[in-house]
């Protein structure tokens, strides 16, 4: 809806959180909304998900500053800290120069270090050629690091 009875993200987000739901999928993030979004995140709904639009997860950490500053005026380093423990893992997706997307890279997002998000990329995308077509050919490959934060995936019954 738009306009003067417009329903917005923010108060989904909230009425959704009353529902004492398991997971909160919400679509995309763009607007102080984020601020909500990292809430939920952070209050026991783990499975959680969203999207965002960037150019890579370093700039999804640093849009996601932005959006929360927008909502909300609280220090940077309060932000940072609340993203870094809501968010787990970054899935970038991209194109190609064939126009066809892409799972670039998956990302651990780590904890904050002198004042910065830290990330470890888990699978990065590797271009190897061109078919006939034209249409780009590559996997994505896991890099050289595991992955560390595994205490929720051992609460659920996964093991690595």
């Amino acid at each position: 809806m738009e306009g003067k009875n417009a329903i917005t993200i923010r108060e989904l987000i909230k009425c959704a959180l009353r529902m004492r739901p398991d997971r909160i999928i919400v679509g995309e993030v763009r607007d102080a909304a984020a601020i909500d979004m990292l809430t939920a995140l952070n209050t026991g709904h783990d499975g959680s998900l969203s999207t965002g639009h960037a150019n890579s997860p370093e700039d999804m950490l640093s849009r996601l500053e932005t959006l929360v500053l927008m909502g909300m005026d609280i220090p940077l380093e309060a932000v940072r800290r609340q993203i870094a423990s809501a968010i787990e893992i970054i899935v970038h997706l991209g194109r190609l120069r064939d126009k066809s997307r892409r799972v670039l890279q998956i990302v651990e997002v780590l904890q904050v270090e002198n004042r910065t998000i830290v990330t470890q990329p888990l699978f990065e995308f590797v271009e190897e050629g061109e078919d006939a077509r034209g249409r780009v050919l590559g996997t994505l490959q896991p890099t050289k690091y595991c992955l560390q934060q595994t205490e929720k995936l051992q609460r659920a019954g996964i093991t690595l």
